[in-house]
């Protein structure tokens, strides 16, 4: 299968990461979209990355979309508990992560346009998302060492990506100084392999 993607997503990060530690054999397609020379609307009618290709030529997007078949690809290293309560703690976990990565990415696109026509008070609408949401990431990991059981999940996955979105797009958001259990979090999770042969390049 191959992995259409670009090498600064966090989606398509949190799609990698999986692929690692499933131990499913991809192969990478860098594709930025917004290159005028993208062949991502091939693929995906809504032109985003990441984009799984099957063996078929059936294609998949939307990383929950794709999490959620890999899961069910590969027995090895489940990352969504069996039973239906952990399992949705987990879901909810990546919502709120996604979430949180998505009002980012919003303002970094809205930063690339000319000063002049920037819309200020939505930045400040999706700081706020970032840094509630935020807030609620933390109250959610609490004094735990991970989001959900003793287990990596998908949950710390998908947080994992955020935190390091943040970190590679937004350096000066000290998400760290205010969250030192979110802290504690990263540095454990980015010390695995696979978020160690997935960290964004410019």
């Amino acid at each position: 299968m191959k992995l259409i993607t670009s090498p600064t997503t966090p989606f398509g990060r949190k799609v990698r990461i999986v692929l690692l530690e499933k131990k499913i054999p991809f192969e990478p397609v860098n594709d930025i979209p917004w290159n005028v020379d993208t062949q991502v609307g091939n693929f995906n009618p809504l032109g985003k990355v990441p984009v799984l290709v099957l063996k078929d030529g059936e294609t998949l997007f939307d990383s929950r979309v794709i999490v959620e078949y890999l899961e069910h690809v590969s027995p090895v290293g489940h990352l969504l508990p069996q039973d239906a309560t952990s399992r949705i703690q987990v879901r909810k976990i990546e919502a709120l992560a996604d979430g949180i990565t998505d009002a980012a990415a919003l303002i970094f696109l809205e930063f690339k346009r000319p000063e002049a026509q920037q819309n200020r008070d939505w930045i400040l609408r999706q700081q706020n998302k970032v840094f509630k949401g935020l807030e609620a990431l933390s109250e959610a990991l609490g004094e735990g060492t991970l989001f959900v059981g003793n287990k990596l999940s998908l949950a710390d996955i998908a947080a994992g990506c955020c935190l390091g979105y943040l970190d590679f797009r937004f350096p000066d958001i000290k998400w760290r100084e205010a969250h030192a259990n979110l802290a504690a979090f990263y540095e454990k999770v980015s010390g695995r392999p696979s978020f160690k042969e997935t960290i964004p390049a410019a």
